[in-house]
């Protein structure tokens, strides 16, 4: 029995059918048969979280917090931090934007997916570094130029675009060496290394259940307890209100409680704390590097199909990759994917378009580049390079196999 739930053989456009190749893991991970299992056990005893009495609140309370309990341990996390459930990392990252102090100065790599862009409006951009190395140096150059003022530093673990990793817990060190906080973007290190979300030295850390093979609607902000408590609640209602006056005024909750108003995604925190611990202790690397090193090859060896990426190509990744097939529409190149040889991609900008639309730009120079040099006859075959204003993406993890790779790049070829 396979253990991720999967829609095992779908039917292609000639009537054939076949196993689903899902190729689209990054954007929404499919749900591991333990986590289905966890929530179809508490199912009987779903009831009110924190507002009931009797068997099924208290259930339904404890399993909860509990579920909160282990978040916090498997990120190591101790009695300054507080752990906050959202609806997803986009979610986790507005709310800590509002959470922010007055006067704070941010400052983010212009690198990064729209959930940690978009939030800080008004923050120092810092021009995506083209290797870890200068990524740190870049750091520490405009953090010596903000000395004395109050820093939050937002940076992503692992490119949604690219999959290459991030240097973090460099990057945390430099931050806390000039007096910043750091916040980072987990949403896709923690499918794949959810044990090393500890050392990464983040004062603030934010991922996604649907991600994380729990798609059950829920994500984490978890961090530093001070500036959260401080803030005014992301959201005003029940459950964040410890009292309200009889002219509507409101004395709010400390904790977590006063971030999560309203009846919360109890099914999808404890999704998402029974995902942490069954991925925490397993080798997940080394069958996700071999099918990246089959992927990446393949790829190479295909004429006229560039990989996109930042940083040198034998930098440190997950299992994410994006290539350009000039002379082809995404959109139309997906469907053929999809209806021919049931494999499921993404295509597109992927939520991060100035990073994407730069690497389309040097990906599809190199491969103009190479066409340059061959023969006229070549030439006159070589495709419309203007038409590559989207990429594909391939993203895998666990069910992926090495078949899938392959009958990707046989359609691709």
């Amino acid at each position: 029995m396979s253990e991720i739930l999967t829609p095992g053989e779908v039917k292609l456009r000639d009537g054939r059918s076949v196993g689903f190749a899902n190729l689209d893991v990054a954007a929404t991970a499919p749900c591991l048969r333990v986590v289905a299992d966890a929530v179809a056990d508490l199912l009987p005893y779903y009831g009110s979280v924190h507002r009931g009495a009797g068997a099924l609140s208290e259930r339904c309370t404890r399993e909860y917090e509990q579920a909160r309990e282990t978040v916090a341990d498997i990120l190591g996390h101790g009695p300054d931090d507080t752990v906050i459930f959202t609806r997803n990392t986009t979610d986790a990252f507005n709310l800590l934007a509002r959470a922010v102090p007055e006067g704070t100065t941010v400052v983010a790599f212009d690198a990064e997916h729209h959930a940690n862009l978009l939030p800080w409006r008004d923050a120092v951009r810092v021009p995506a570094p083209r290797s870890p190395q200068e990524a740190i140096e870049a750091l520490a150059r405009v953090l010596h130029g903000l000395k004395g003022r109050n820093v939050l530093v937002s940076v992503t673990a692992a490119s949604n675009v690219t999959g290459e990793v991030w240097p973090v817990a460099e990057l945390a060190e430099v931050a806390h060496r000039h007096g910043a906080r750091i916040a980072v973007d987990a949403a896709q290190l923690a499918p794949h290394a959810p044990g090393s979300l500890a050392g990464l030295g983040a004062d603030y850390i934010a991922f996604s259940g649907h991600k994380l093979y729990a798609p059950f609607g829920a994500g984490v902000l978890a961090g530093r307890a001070d500036w959260l408590d401080a803030a005014e609640p992301y959201l005003a209602g029940g459950g964040a209100s410890a009292h309200v006056a009889d002219d509507g005024t409101a004395r709010w909750a400390t904790g977590p409680a006063r971030h999560e108003a309203g009846t919360p995604n109890l099914l999808g925190a404890v999704a998402i704390a029974t995902a942490l611990r069954a991925l925490r202790d397993r080798d997940l690397a080394t069958t996700e590097q071999a099918l990246l090193r089959r992927l990446r090859a393949g790829l190479a060896a295909l004429p006229h199909v560039e990989e996109l990426r930042l940083f040198p190509a034998d930098a440190e990744r997950v299992g994410i990759v994006s290539f350009t097939v000039p002379g082809r529409d995404p959109g139309e190149l997906a469907v053929t994917l999809g209806r021919d040889h049931g494999i499921g991609v993404r295509t597109g900008l992927f939520c991060a378009h100035p990073l994407t639309r730069r690497l389309l730009a040097e990906a599809t120079g190199r491969l103009e580049s190479g066409i340059s040099e061959k023969s006229e006859k070549s030439r006159r075959g070589a495709p419309d390079f203007s038409q590559s204003a989207q990429a594909v993406r391939a993203s895998f993890g666990i069910g992926t196999t090495e078949e899938h790779i392959d009958r990707l790049l046989a359609a691709l070829q």
